[in-house]
Formats: C-alpha cells, structure tokens, sequence
C-alpha cells in the first residue's frame, strides 16, 4: 500500500473513532443538533443524486422525505413493525415513489420537470391531510416509543443509528455513483443525444436515479420520524424542499462530501443564531446568494478546486 493511501486510510480512521466517541463529549441539545445534520446529510445525499448527478431540475425530494416518514410512523403505529424494518419500509416506499416521479422526466424536463415534481409534493401534502383514517389527517401523530435491544432510544442511542444509517446510505450511493451506472448518470446530465449514441439506456437511467434517490430520501425521512418522535403535514411542505436545495446548492452539485458540508453548514447555523431573532434569515439568504454568485459548483467544487486530489473524491466532472 501507497504512503498517500496509508495516510488518508488513518485519517477515515481517525474521523471514525472521533465520531464514535463524539456523544461522550456533547450535552443533549447538541447531540440533537448533530443528529438533525445526519439526517439532513442523508436527504441532500439522495436528492444530489437527481438535480447534480442525473442533472434534472426536480423537486420531489421534501414528497419523498413526507413519503418516507409517514411509511416509518404508519408502519410502526398501524402494523406494531419494529423500527428497523419500518426503515426498510421507508426506503422501499420512497424507492417506489421515486420509480414513479421518474417517469415524467422520460416525457418533460427543465421547468415542466419542476413544475410536476412541486405538483406530486403538493399531493402527497394534501393526501396526508384529507386520508385522516390513515395518516391522523392535518394534526399528524405520535411516532411510537421505539425500543432496541430492550431499552427505549435516547438521544444518544438515536446518533448511532443514525450515524450506522447515513454511513451506510453514503457508502451505497458512492458505490453506485463510482459504478458504470453512475457514470450514465452523468452522461446524461452532460448530453442526452451523446449518452445514447454511446449505448447508455437513457430513460432506464433516469428512472433508476430517481428511484435511488427516493429511496434514499425517504430512508433519511424514516430517520426524521425518529428524530421528531412525531409526523405532521406541514412539515413537508415548500420550507422543506427549499431546505434541502439549499443545502445542495452550498455544499455543492455532484458532491457526496459537500451534500455533508451543506447539511452540517445549514442546519448548525440556526442553533448559533437562535438567540438573535431574525439574523437567521438573513445569514442563510446571504450564505445562499454569497455561493450562486461566488462558488458555482459550491464548496466541494471549490475545495476540488484548490485540493486536486480531492477531486475525484468531492466532485463528479
């Protein structure tokens, strides 16, 4: 092995232990905090996989996230499923969902694209408020008390299976991005008619990216259920998906590493701020603006700029 490769192998090492050991040195509130950046970082991980890999102005990433919530709550409330395989079941409802927004993009793209993925968000919200029976209507519920190895979670006990959740969302989706499909999914987002010229299928790539990215979401939304302990409609609305552009537009698109940046970025921000009424607003417009105008690709991309060999590794040419 290669000294560069010994040397970042102990730096991930490092960073694994750090984070391992990061409850010990934290009170409560912080260890909230730290857990809502794992979720956050999941959700932007899924969704960069559509808007910066696949390159496809959609919004359905705040439907997904509500999909994936309410099939983690639902499943444990209704079916009495234990919380990991009401995971499982966010995942695959939200790779479902995904499969089925990806259509569309097979006939529309750019604005029409957007315009139908707000639509299917807004129906989601609204099937969420009318299917009371179901759902518990316009108030939302309580997710029930969940309990592993016998003891109810705590907050701590929530970063673990939150941190072993986004690190395996995050391994999977950098496996997939590295792979040949991966590499369709960027050769679609540079040039539809080159893609296929070059044999790439590219409607079953769309559909499988907006499939990953659901599931994914919607895993990052059964985290949230637990995070909350509660789900409720208006959560999911346009804060939300403009939450999760955000932070994919700072951290930057086409960036795993910088999905992390902007969700740790994007949701430590307002805790500093908390106590200055107001100067959240305005430090988020400004941080948002500062990054369009100033760092187009983000921070992964600047910091691939001035690293060249994080570049393979932070942003997806």
């Amino acid at each position: 092995m290669s000294e560069p490769h010994k040397k970042n192998r102990l730096l991930w090492l490092v960073a694994f232990a750090l984070l391992l050991v990061l409850p010990l040195a934290v009170n409560n509130y912080v260890q909230f905090v730290v857990n809502t950046m794992l979720v956050y970082s999941l959700a932007a991980i899924g969704f960069n996989v559509v808007i910066g890999y696949l390159g496809q102005l959609a919004f359905a990433n705040a439907a997904f996230f509500g999909i994936g919530a309410y099939a983690a709550g639902l499943s444990m409330a209704h079916l009495g499923l234990p919380y990991p395989l009401a995971l499982v079941a966010a995942a695959v409802v939200g790779g479902l969902a995904g499969a089925l927004v990806g259509l569309p993009a097979l006939r529309v793209r750019g604005y029409y694209l957007a315009i139908v993925t707000l639509a299917f968000g807004e129906l989601m919200r609204w099937m969420y408020v009318h299917a009371d029976s179901v759902t518990y209507g316009a108030s939302g519920f309580n997710v029930p008390q969940v309990v592993l190895f016998g003891r109810g979670l705590n907050e701590t006990g929530k970063y673990y299976v939150f941190l072993l959740v986004t690190l395996l969302g995050l391994g999977a989706t950098r496996f997939l991005v590295k792979s040949r499909i991966g590499r369709a999914f960027v050769a679609v987002r540079n040039n539809e008619a080159a893609a296929a010229s070059t044999g790439v299928a590219v409607l079953r790539t769309k559909v499988v990216a907006f499939a990953w990215s659901g599931l994914i979401v919607g895993l990052a939304g059964g985290l949230y259920a637990l995070l909350n302990g509660r789900v409720s409609p208006d959560t999911f609305g346009l804060s939300q998906m403009l939450m999760h552009f955000a932070i994919v537009m700072i951290g930057g698109l086409g960036s795993l590493a910088g999905s992390i940046i902007g969700a740790v970025l994007l949701t430590g921000a307002p805790e500093l701020l908390r106590n200055f009424p107001g100067l959240e607003e305005i430090v988020f417009s400004l941080l948002l603006m500062a990054v369009l105008f100033l760092m187009p690709r983000g921070i992964g991309g600047l910091i691939a700029d001035r690293i060249p060999g994080a570049r393979e590794r932070l942003y997806q040419e």
